[in-house]
This record gives structure tokens, C-alpha cells and sequence, in this order.
């Protein structure tokens, strides 16, 4: 029976980058000059600006599609509503039988 020997081969681990940093302190602004009114404005437009540039790149359902797929949540609810109910009756009629 031949032995089967481990080999050992040395990977050099990728280096990490560092992260962002730490946090700053709760009511702290990361931005220079964050006790300016402008300075915080800039803050916040950029953000609203990002949004509604991340949402422009939303693919938005056609109103054909939106409306085929409500009509199949809203029938797989109503059938996984009436499978319930009918199980809540049939062990409610058993136990009636049960338990005279």
C-alpha cells in the first residue's frame, strides 16, 4: 500500500486594504469645516444626488408586468389563505370528534 506524504506549499496572502477608518464620534461630520451650514449642505446634496442617480439606474416593471405579478401574489395569498383555513377545520372537526 503506497504512503501518502502531505506537502506543504507556502500562498502568500493577498494584502488587504485598509478600511475607511474609525467612525467619527455621533454628531460629528466626517467633511472639513463640518461646523459650516454650506459645508453640511454639500454633505447632504451629494447624497440626494447619489440617490437619484442610483434610481435613474433602476430597470422600473412595465404596468402590464406590475400588474400580472400583484394578480399572482394576490392568488397565491388567497390559496395559501383557504389551504390554511381548510386544515383549521379539519383538525377543528377532529378534535370536536375527539373530545365529545
Amino acid at each position: 500500500m503506497a504512503q501518502i506524504t502531505p506537502t506543504t506549499t507556502t500562498q502568500s496572502t493577498p494584502e488587504r486594504p485598509e478600511g475607511p477608518g474609525p467612525m467619527p464620534p455621533l454628531g460629528e461630520s466626517a467633511a472639513a469645516g463640518a461646523d459650516e451650514p454650506d459645508a453640511l449642505l454639500a454633505e447632504g446634496n451629494g447624497f440626494l444626488a447619489q440617490t437619484l442617480s442610483e434610481l435613474r439606474k433602476v430597470v422600473w416593471p412595465s404596468r402590464q408586468q406590475l400588474f400580472s405579478e400583484s394578480v399572482a401574489v394576490i392568488l397565491m395569498v388567497a390559496l395559501s389563505a383557504a389551504a390554511i383555513a381548510a386544515v383549521d377545520r379539519f383538525f377543528h372537526w377532529a378534535s370536536s370528534q375527539v373530545f365529545r
